[in-house]
């Protein structure tokens, strides 16, 4: 599933290609891909205008000029926004085509996995004074929010008392952080996985918040992590920060740290990946799931 450095990198290409465009028409291809009602989605955004496009975690949205509602995007595990010429052959998993009336490029939306979904949302006041979607008001700032509050996501972690990793994944606590990258941070760290927040010194937490946002600015600079063709820019290219991955998709090889192997575990029903020398759980450690 694309995690914020992605989700950022398309956020960027968008606001490149689409803001200030005025919409001609709206196609809907395959029901599924729109959340709420297909209808309302065509009718009100036919003839509107984009005024930007903005992101909290792993969703996007791009409000209207001049109306208080937007659209709003999840690309769930292999949605892909891109931004093609009008006369470009139609994507295989084609779900949404956007026209605008300077018959320019179209923005589409394409998910081979029908997982990812587009909507319009009424936009609702944010408590930093500017306005979000109301499908979006329950999710946390992210690391590179300007406005996270790091010693408030440092106390709400310690108090809920979970595992650290659950607690990074965890879209209400801290948005934005998915597998490959909270495993990345832990490894950073030094942190096992399984650890208690509550057990955790708050300065061991910040540290980890720490490299959990350098390890994410360092995916967005090169162009976010691409493990297969199904996450893309919106000009269809793959990031390339898989290359840099130390802990992520490492199974058996050495350690960055310590030069023993890295293992791999399930956690959550995905696989996590650590080293047992340097990630030590310490107490409060559930009993190992089998791989």
């Amino acid at each position: 599933m694309p995690e914020l450095p992605e989700v950022e990198v398309v956020r960027r290409g968008l606001a490149e290609h689409v803001t200030g465009r005025k919409i001609k028409q709206v196609e809907v291809l395959h029901p599924r891909a729109v959340r709420r009602n297909i209808g309302s989605l065509t009718d009100q955004l036919v003839g509107q205008r984009i005024r930007c496009v903005s992101r909290r975690g792993k969703y996007l949205w791009l409000p209207m000029a001049g109306h208080q509602f937007a659209l709003v995007a999840h690309l769930g595990m292999s949605g892909q926004l891109l931004v093609q010429p009008s006369g470009a052959a139609d994507e295989k998993h084609l779900r949404v085509r956007i026209d605008f009336v300077d018959a320019g490029p179209q923005l589409r939306f394409v998910d081979q996995r029908t997982f990812g979904w587009v909507m319009t949302a009424e936009l609702v006041p944010d408590s930093g004074g500017g306005h979000l979607p109301d499908i979006v008001s329950h999710i946390s700032r992210d690391l590179l929010d300007p406005a996270f509050d790091e010693e408030g996501c440092i106390t709400r972690l310690r108090t809920k008392n979970i595992e650290i990793k659950r607690a990074l994944l965890d879209q209400a606590l801290v948005s934005g952080i998915g597998n490959i990258y909270a495993d990345e941070a832990l490894w950073r760290a030094k942190l096992g996985g399984r650890r208690l927040t509550g057990a955790l010194p708050a300065a061991k937490i910040r540290e980890l918040l720490k490299h959990a946002k350098s390890v994410m600015a360092s995916a967005l600079d090169q162009g976010g992590t691409s493990f297969d063709a199904l996450y893309v820019n919106v000009n269809g290219e793959s990031g390339y920060f898989d290359r840099q991955l130390s802990a992520y998709g490492q199974e058996g090889e050495p350690c960055g740290h310590c030069g023993g192997p890295i293992r791999r575990e399930k956690f959550m029903n995905r696989s996590s990946f650590f080293c047992p020398r340097c990630q030590r759980q310490g107490p409060g450690r559930r009993p190992q799931d089998k791989v």
